[in-house]
């Protein structure tokens, strides 16, 4: 039923600017001579790839994160490249279809190059992941690109993960969602999205079990903090055409908790109590906490760490990562259950972070065994002991710390998390946050400190994937669950009074400050597989200027209140969007103008059981000048109303499903319904739809996808030409007849249904789908049925045209 149909675009630029570390040589100025290379000692213009930093390697022989008899594996593992992987969408329609290629073709036809590297195979499902959705290959991205015999496999990757079909992810990535035990009727918060792989994957299981044409109860709030990879962000989550999907614009450690006061004035001024709204606070039953981290865990595929590395960027993270866990804890539903997880090896940025928020938390938030879950994933428990550098020197406790060194290192960074102050003045001399009780290790640090501290809470529950033990990178995985709520101090504390200026420098300096601005985008797309198309509108945020803050100006539509900006690159005014009080963000408001909903319904025929009232809404506060109209869910609807009421304390840079674009062609304004079924939303409406539909069988069906345009008379199937030109013009529904329906039929929808969007036009009917959305549902039908039967009767043989396509072919 088009299922991943494609989306708007973010510009290929900010990809590219993003993409420094990747596995190839650096370049010099310097020419190089390719006829006759040089040795690499007398070659300018070429240097061996580094995959040497004996700081880390001393680093980490101290905190033992492996046996000392593993050290040699573990580090020959992680200086190879890092094997593909991808993740095949289990709600895309065509879900089964892949699975069967993976299966029956790749896995046969790649054999050889698999044998010729040394593998046993070339691709396999990994253990771990359910129904064999997720699948490593033995080859790493630039193999896949590179090798002439991969180019087919190749092919077949960028083209499904274009339309939304798989989603190329590196293994470990996909371990967190797993352990979040989500369900379609859950609200998600993923604090630190971009760039949106892992958000996929929660809206995968979010929609996992309802049917064509209906929305689960539940929903996905996705944020990140960062401007420019919320583009990536958007991008990725387009693909999957879902109407229970927010993405935000936020401080993870200062998002907001929408508290509603029902005597607040702005609920006053909407008529509305307390009661009135389905929500009084914006509060989640599930939070992926995957914080930003030094991101060593992504050696194998971001090699530019091993030159970057240094302990310092662990410890300069560690008061970021402690207050969004808990500010991530605040917002989860007591019961719920939250993960908290890095691509970082460093126990400061993992069991320290960990270890701090059970004590902050004093007993309200459970540290999970989770050991029984998916059993075929080797992992490790997690550390009850390590150690802290900085500088040169290492520290077993925060006793052995130097005062003047005190503001770099912080308590919360060792086992014990116990302040050992000399000097009255500096603090009192019990560290220990949130009422928690030492255990004898613990105090025999404070007189010994040749003693190591061991902390005495369930670290061992936490898992800590090595490289070495099943081919992929690094991470780590805390499950956390919310018995109660968390003391009054935890609950209200203001994160910025609590933030060291030390992890604030660090986060903004560090070039690995987000988990992996440059690493993680290779998990989305490389830079062949991306287009060149510009974003389309409001669909993705595309900044001209990037303010200090973190807003951008963006030359846009008007300002709801007038205001006007300079830029900086043209020196003249601009008017920028205006939502609520957030400058830059184009406007979230409810579409109540009835001409224009009753002509939509009226044009299409849809059913009074589909609610359009209340659920659609634009990104313009000119509603007279709408160009696209979303839909939202009954979640999506109930969170923007609960926004509204507390004065849009969300910055929204994304919501809903585009349901309706504005006819921008000659013939579109003059029609009846001047708006169009978008390819996205498509398959959520269909089923409500009783006009403008076509059913035509598979000879016709695939002359569309292959020529666009196909005049009346031109139509293999000669009923179906009359009946396009019975049409009213305008926007039309074209369905793969299976023999069961005709015309006359109500739609029956179901996962089998394959439906595209067309135009009729004067003497044509034309597709209104991507190119890239054309041909991978050409290829599926293709796979499906033999075509040579279809030769004789092809429009090509009933025109005097020689390359395929009709005549004086109309476009839409």
């Amino acid at each position: 039923m088009g299922r991943g149909r494609h989306r708007g675009r973010s510009q290929r630029k900010h990809y590219k600017d993003s993409r420094e570390n990747v596995w190839k040589r650096p370049k010099s100025d310097a020419p190089v001579d390719s006829d006759n290379p040089a040795p690499a000692s007398e070659n300018p213009g070429w240097a061996p790839l580094i995959t040497e930093n004996p700081a880390f390697e001393e680093y980490y022989k101290e905190q033992r994160i492996v046996k000392p008899e593993e050290w040699d594996l573990f580090m020959e593992v992680l200086r190879k490249p890092l094997p593909a992987a991808f993740r095949v969408n289990s709600y895309g329609q065509f879900c089964d279809d892949i699975l069967s290629k993976l299966e029956n073709d790749f896995m046969k036809s790649l054999q050889a190059e698999a044998i010729e590297g040394g593998e046993s195979e070339a691709i396999k499902p990994l253990p771990w992941f359910p129904r064999n959705l997720a699948w490593h290959s033995n080859f790493s991205r630039k193999q896949i690109r590179k090798v002439q015999t991969l180019q087919r496999f190749h092919e077949f990757l960028k083209l499904e993960n274009e339309v939304g079909n798989i989603t190329r992810q590196e293994a470990v990535s996909m371990v967190p969602p797993l352990f979040l035990d989500v369900h379609p009727d859950h609200f998600v918060l993923d604090m630190c999205a971009a760039p949106g792989s892992k958000t996929f994957q929660l809206l995968e299981i979010i929609h996992g079990s309802s049917e064509p044409g209906t929305l689960p109860n539940g929903m996905v709030v996705a944020n990140d903090v960062d401007f420019q990879r919320s583009n990536l962000l958007i991008h990725q989550t387009k693909r999957m055409c879902t109407a229970n999907l927010i993405v935000t614009n936020h401080e993870g450690q200062q998002f907001p908790g929408c508290r509603l006061s029902k005597g607040s004035s702005r609920v006053a001024e909407k008529g509305l109590s307390g009661g009135d709204l389905d929500l009084n606070q914006l509060s989640f039953d599930r939070v992926l906490c995957d914080v930003p981290c030094s991101g060593d865990g992504t050696l194998r595929k971001a090699p530019d760490i091993w030159r970057k590395w240094n302990s310092g960027m662990g410890n300069g993270l560690h008061g970021l990562q402690v207050l969004l866990a808990m500010r991530g804890l605040s917002l989860l539903k007591v019961g719920g259950r939250m993960i908290y997880s890095t691509c970082s090896m460093n126990p400061v940025e993992d069991e320290a972070v960990v270890a701090e928020i059970l004590r902050r938390c004093a007993g309200s938030v459970e540290l999970l065994d989770v050991l029984n879950e998916l059993p075929e994933l080797i992992r490790r428990p997690g550390l009850k002991t390590w150690k802290v550098r900085d500088k040169g020197a290492w520290f077993t406790s925060y006793k052995d710390v130097p005062k003047y060194r005190r503001g770099g290192i912080l308590q919360s960074m060792f086992p014990s998390g116990k302040s050992y102050m000399e000097n009255p003045e500096n603090g009192s001399g019990d560290g220990c946050q949130g009422g928690c009780k030492e255990t004898e290790n613990a105090e025999a640090a404070s007189s010994d400190e040749s003693v190591e501290e061991i902390s005495n809470l369930p670290l061992e529950r936490c898992m800590r994937i090595s490289p070495h033990d099943q081919n992929t990178g690094a991470f780590f995985i805390a499950v956390l669950q919310k018995v109660s709520p968390l003391p009054e101090l935890q609950e209200r504390t203001n994160p910025r009074k609590n933030l060291s200026t030390r992890s604030d420098e660090s986060s903004a300096k560090s070039p690995d400050a987000k988990e992996d601005a440059e690493e993680k985008v290779s998990e989305a797309a490389s830079s062949n597989d991306l287009s060149d198309s510009k974003a389309d509108g409001d669909d993705v945020i595309e900044p001209e200027n990037k303010k200090a803050d973190g807003e951008s100006v963006v030359e846009e539509t008007q300002v709801p209140d007038g205001k006007e900006t300079n830029t900086a690159n043209t020196g003249g005014k601009r008017k920028l969007p205006m939502q609520g009080k957030w400058v830059g963000f184009d406007p979230v408001v409810f579409l109540k103008d009835d001409t224009v909903i009753n002509s939509i319904k009226s044009f299409y025929g849809i059913r009074e059981s589909f609610p359009l009232h209340g659920h659609l809404v634009t990104r313009n506060s000119d509603t007279s000048s709408v160009k696209r109209i979303y839909y939202v869910s009954k979640s999506v609807k109930d969170v923007l109303e609960l926004n509204f009421a507390v004065g849009q304390q969300l910055k929204i840079a994304s919501v809903g499903l585009k349901m309706f674009e504005r006819q921008s062609s000659k013939e579109g304004t003059s029609v009846p319904c001047s708006f169009r079924i978008s390819s996205e939303g498509l398959p959520t409406i269909l089923p409500y739809i009783t006009k403008q539909i076509l059913y035509a069988p598979l000879a016709d069906f695939k002359h569309l996808l292959q020529y666009k345009s196909i005049k009346f008379p031109d139509f293999v199937d000669q009923e179906l030409g009359q009946k396009a030109a019975n049409l009213v013009m305008g926007c039309c529904v074209v369905i793969l007849n299976d023999g069961t329906q005709s015309g006359t039929e109500p739609v029956k929808v179901d996962g089998s249904t394959i439906a595209i969007g067309c135009w009729r036009g004067k003497t044509s009917l034309g597709v209104m789908v991507a190119p890239a959305d054309c041909q991978e549902l050409l290829e599926r039908l293709n796979d499906r049925t033999p075509s040579v039967e279809e030769v004789e009767s092809s429009p090509v043989n009933r025109t005097n045209g020689e390359t395929g396509c009709p005549l004086d072919v109309e476009t839409a």
